[in-house]
């Protein structure tokens, strides 16, 4: 196996996982809005801002794919193709794991709003904590990025 396709599976794994996490929060966030339109259908901005929050974990991924992809090239070397899986995998599993969590919270407060309770605020606040884990995620793909070009 040649180092470059180690880097690939790398970055394959952070856009991969990273999106499905979106994925997973933004269908858990939706399907509870879905729910609470049927209580309070005038609410819907507040749903569908709340549904969009477990969106930007996908985001991470790809911007995380553009902030590495400078050191994906055919010759490199077995030590910065591991560094690109794990700044990967890093990015990957942090994105999957808050992008789902995020989409809990964000259903949560859905709920909670759609049974008429005044919590949109309140669920935005507690809706950016797992978000911070992925941003953290994207901060060690940068890391890790500004050891290889330095």
């Amino acid at each position: 196996m040649e180092a470059i396709v180690l880097a690939y599976i790398g970055v394959a794994l952070m856009v991969g996982l990273s999106g499905i996490g979106s994925i997973y929060g933004v269908s858990i966030s939706g399907n509870s809005a879905i729910g609470a339109m049927k209580k309070d259908p005038d609410s819907f901005g507040n749903y569908m801002v709340l549904s969009a929050l477990p969106s930007t974990q996908g985001l991470y991924g790809f911007v995380g794919y553009f902030v590495m992809s400078a050191a994906i090239v055919p010759d490199m070397t077995w030590a910065t193709a591991g560094a690109v899986f794990g700044a990967g995998l890093t990015m990957g599993l942090s994105g999957l794991f808050s992008g789902i969590r995020q989409g809990q919270v964000c259903a949560n407060g859905i709920s909670a709003i759609g049974s008429g309770h005044k919590v949109f605020g309140n669920t935005m606040i507690l809706g950016v904590f797992p978000e911070l884990y992925a941003i953290l995620g994207l901060l060690v793909v940068i890391l890790i990025n500004g050891t290889l070009a330095g």
